[in-house]
């Protein structure tokens, strides 16, 4: 007899001597049944919750086995985010600059060129075959050339069109032929604080081009002091926005974008210390366009001229307030008029050395860098300026026609 029928002759041999047996069988085949059901029930939802993790078949193996083939469509991934939407409209109007510059060895009394940095720059307009780029005036700043990378691979040689040290800004221009992308300029003025905030720009030089960094705009009202001549004093003082998205040296004159993609600030500088992170810093852009299309036009920043020689009240020992200014105790800042130049606007207008100005049309000066940027950011030569000053205690008001400063 075989196998089976063994099998078969023990089990009814088991039923005649357990009359319940197969009530209980049927039972626990029922419950199995039912119990399987529910399984196969549950699975898509626990599948979908995570607990279960789907098995895909070897796509190799599927691919040749007629069983599988037509029952199994590909897996794909669509990262589709805001983030990623704004670099690929502004990524391919981000340029690396090369500054290269003539250097003597005064060994060999031989000279060469070589590279001197690197940096960023954004394309920002295209005018009869000529491409226009934004950098910072410290990108370029000593160049005898330079050499503009694209983002295809192509390099050209760029001219410059105008610069300001002051406001650190300076505008190229390149033959148009391969440029591909011209970045959006956006509205710094409608920023929020917390908004999304993507930097691009060259980090460390060329091998790390078009590197796209990420945070938020953390403060919109940030001023930077800038000494240019080093004599201790501040001769500009830089409005800037600040970020927490990585900026690092080769950033600078590279591009700080918001979730649209449109150029919000131009990014220039970061507070590189131990222990410090995350204090990154770009031009406004709505600063940026007033001066660049100056810069475009005149080749320098043509800059409203008072013919003071200015100096911080508070660089003054405070017993001169009283004794030698006469000046009341509501003022504690202003800028001296310690030289006034003869025929100039300021003393056509009535201005007289050691004269303290505390406002220009209303608006408070503290200093002799707010008064200087204040001049050129709102003024141009031949425009008139209220000035209010303080002169043997009283307060007076005048308003001087402004001439031009010389070319910086």
């Amino acid at each position: 007899m075989g196998f089976y029928d063994d099998i078969y002759e023990v089990n009814q041999s088991k039923k005649r001597r357990e009359p319940g047996m197969g009530r209980l069988i049927m039972t626990s085949i029922t419950s199995a049944v039912v119990g399987g059901m529910l399984v196969l029930a549950a699975v898509p939802m626990l599948t979908q919750a995570g607990y279960i993790k789907a098995m895909q078949p070897n796509t190799a193996e599927a691919a040749t086995d007629p069983k599988l083939v037509g029952s199994l469509q590909p897996v794909t991934l669509n990262v589709d985010t805001g983030v990623v939407r704004a670099v690929e409209k502004v990524e391919n109007a981000i340029v690396g600059i090369t500054n290269i510059q003539r250097v003597n060895n005064i060994w060999t009394q031989e000279s060469g060129s070589v590279t001197s940095g690197e940096g960023s720059g954004v394309i920002y307009e295209k005018v009869n075959g000529k491409a226009h780029i934004i950098t910072n005036y410290h990108v370029i700043e000593g160049a005898e050339r330079l050499e503009i990378s694209l983002p295809g691979g192509d390099k050209v040689d760029a001219k410059v069109l105008g610069y300001d040290q002051l406001t650190d800004l300076a505008v190229l221009e390149i033959d148009a032929a391969k440029v591909k992308a011209v970045a959006e300029l956006g509205d710094s003025k409608s920023l929020k604080v917390g908004e999304p905030a993507i930097a691009i720009g060259n980090p460390l030089g060329m091998r790390f081009s078009r590197t796209v960094t990420q945070g938020i705009i953390s403060s919109l009202e940030r001023s930077m002091p800038i000494d240019v001549d080093n004599n201790g004093q501040t001769d500009w003082e830089l409005d800037v926005l600040q970020t927490d998205a990585a900026i690092n040296p080769g950033n600078s004159g590279g591009a700080l974008v918001n979730i649209q993609g449109q150029v919000i600030g131009i990014n220039t500088l970061k507070i590189s210390r131990e222990g410090v992170e995350g204090l990154g810093f770009a031009i406004p852009i709505n600063d940026v366009k007033n001066i660049v299309e100056r810069l475009e036009k005149d080749g320098y920043l043509k800059r409203a001229y008072m013919g003071i020689t200015p100096r911080d009240l508070t660089s003054v020992p405070r017993y001169a307030w009283t004794e030698e200014l006469r000046l009341p105790s509501e003022v504690k800042s202003g800028v001296i008029a310690w030289n006034v130049s003869e025929l100039s606007p300021a003393s056509r207008g009535g201005l007289r050395q050691y004269d303290v100005i505390t406002a220009l049309d209303g608006k408070e000066v503290t200093g002799s860098a707010q008064l200087l940027k204040y001049l050129t950011i709102n003024k141009k030569p031949g425009d008139s300026v209220e000035v209010t000053f303080y002169r043997d205690g009283f307060k007076k008001t005048i308003k001087v026609t402004l001439g031009e400063s010389s070319k910086q």
